[in-house]
């Protein structure tokens, strides 16, 4: 017999702007075979919320509670849950349904949060550090001597991995779109910052780095950053794009790669990076482990009540955001 109880979460039931953005009361069950219940205290803002919102990213049915992240405590445990006791903080990035105060979830994708990491940082770091995290150790591994270009610097994503890529030992170039998120990028491991407004991106790499290139471009912007991440490569660079956050990269023949220097191309995500357990708890532990050495700070500048989610949504596409957001419940 399952035991249903009342909660709210944000609902989309027809793909939209930030109206679209429904606070609704919902109904939560039990937690079944391999899930735990998890009431929420902080839940992390990201563009893919923006994404699946649109439709840009389609959701396999509607309505459907939007968001990839956050942090809360096990409240109830299903068949088989036997290392997450009740009252345990936990973190998860991913599945999607974390606009919610309460939800459902398997135990097997959350990690448990360490002492010294508050529930706020955490639910704004599990999205974007992990896809830091596999951007700089993995997709393209990062070290001393190491040049990089990073878009949308001041960003939540570009905070966490420009500072991380600097304790690494890389040389970083930033992008911000205002003098205001050019000091922010500067502050959190940038040896260099374009303000892509007044500012030709392309000369200004050319010119720190002395006419090479940079050895990697992360590209979370798209449309508006292409085919210009691909100018700002030395031979055999490769370029990552990770993100559309101005529009989706125009189709191109592949052929433009070997013309401007046998460049390397890809497009990944964070779920093929974290698929296993196994790999979901390294990169977390990798995460918090940076986060503790105090090499990675995360500047949770803008919450939320999550009701006014629609209000946080159009800060964020508005780019009026810096650093990470959080939603409260």
């Amino acid at each position: 017999m399952t035991h249903a109880s009342r909660t709210h979460a944000i609902r989309v039931h027809e793909y939209g702007g930030p109206s679209v953005l429904k606070w609704e009361e919902a109904e939560i069950g039990e937690p079944g075979p391999g899930e735990v219940r998890i009431k929420q205290t902080a839940i992390g803002l990201n563009f893919i919320d923006v994404y699946g919102r649109t439709g840009l990213y389609p959701q396999d049915r509607l309505p459907f509670i939007p968001g990839m992240e956050g942090a809360g405590v096990v409240t109830a445990r299903g068949e088989g849950v036997r290392d997450l006791k009740i009252g345990r903080r936990v973190a998860y990035a991913g599945p999607i349904g974390a606009y919610a105060e309460e939800r459902l979830i398997p135990a097997g994708r959350v990690v448990r949060i360490p002492e010294g990491v508050s529930d706020e940082t955490a639910a704004a770091v599990m999205l974007k550090g992990m896809t830091a995290q596999y951007l700089l150790r993995r997709t393209y591994k990062v070290g001393p001597g190491t040049t990089v270009l990073f878009h949308a610097a001041a960003g939540g994503v570009g905070t966490i991995a420009c500072q991380w890529a600097a304790a690494l030992g890389a040389t970083v170039i930033g992008t911000a779109g205002s003098a205001g998120k050019a000091l922010i990028a500067r502050s959190n491991g940038c040896a260099h910052v374009i303000n892509t407004r007044d500012e030709d991106v392309v000369a200004k790499v050319m010119d720190y780095t002395r006419g090479e290139g940079v050895d990697v471009v992360y590209d979370s912007v798209g449309k508006d950053t292409f085919p210009l991440s691909l100018d700002c490569l030395k031979r055999r660079g490769t370029w990552v794009s990770f993100g559309q956050s101005s529009g989706p990269v125009p189709e191109f023949r592949i052929n433009l790669l070997a013309q401007k220097g046998s460049l390397f191309a890809t497009r990944p995500a964070l779920g093929d990076y974290i698929a296993t357990r196994k790999e979901l708890v390294s990169a977390a532990n990798d995460l918090f482990g940076v986060l503790k050495k105090g090499a990675v700070k995360v500047a949770v500048n803008q919450t939320y009540a999550l009701k006014d989610a629609a209000k946080a949504h159009r800060a964020l596409e508005g780019r009026q955001t810096t650093g990470s957001s959080v939603l409260i419940p």
